[in-house]
């Protein structure tokens, strides 16, 4: 497999394409306008870095990896959900995202451990706690495949999450970005899916290497 992120665009019939399959492996349907809502949000304006861009590259790495997922409605819906509530100053994002899934699920009309699980893959985005299930491991691995793209995304994604929380002072920046940064780096394996670690590692520990590097030489 090539070991790069696949090539994606934020094409609406590609969205689409995802956004219904979601649903038809749930056996669901979703509401009028959620899908509408959800694209707004992930449009906001003071979104750089979690934004469209974000939510394609990670439905596309799924598309390619989806036949090891154990439910792949399920992980596909909390992939659209996992960002669809974000701002940069406060902390409860995770949170209220999984929230807004469970309530989406609850008018679908689904079963109470399938709205359960889904708020918890969305939960497993904050990345504070080791996945406990396979396909919470597959849904995070999908969200840090951005620390094993290419140099060039990997920087823009650099530039991105500066820019997405241009309101802190560098120097603060700098010391807050080392630790979460240095968090991933310390993480052996960073990737707990053996598909996406063969595809993703080696490049990850070079980018997460270099950036720290260029942190601290920064100082």
């Amino acid at each position: 497999m090539d070991a790069t992120l696949p090539a994606v665009s934020c094409a609406a019939a590609e969205l689409d394409a995802s956004w219904e399959q979601a649903w038809r492996d749930l056996g669901l349907a979703p509401a009028p306008g959620l899908r509408d809502e959800l694209l707004r949000r992930w449009s906001q304006a003071h979104r750089k870095y979690h934004t469209l861009q974000h939510l394609a590259e990670c439905l596309a790495l799924f598309a390619d990896v989806r036949p090891i997922a154990e439910r792949p409605g399920e992980v596909a819906l909390a992939l659209w959900f996992h960002d669809a509530i974000y701002e940069t100053n406060r902390h409860d994002n995770e949170a209220e995202s999984a929230a807004w899934a469970r309530r989406a699920l609850v008018e679908a009309h689904a079963a109470r451990d399938v709205v359960d699980r889904v708020g918890a893959l969305v939960m497993a985005t904050r990345h504070s706690e080791v996945p406990d299930t396979p396909d919470a491991a597959l849904l995070v691995d999908i969200d840090l495949a951005i620390l094993g793209a290419v140099p060039a995304r990997f920087d823009e994604y650099e530039r991105q999450i500066r820019d997405e929380y241009g309101q802190v002072p560098d120097a603060l920046f700098r010391e807050k970005r080392r630790e979460i940064l240095q968090a991933f780096a310390d993480r052996r394996p960073i990737y707990a899916t053996e598909l996406v670690r063969d595809r993703l590692e080696a490049a990850a520990q070079t980018n997460l290497r270099r950036s720290l590097g260029e942190l601290d030489s920064s100082q």
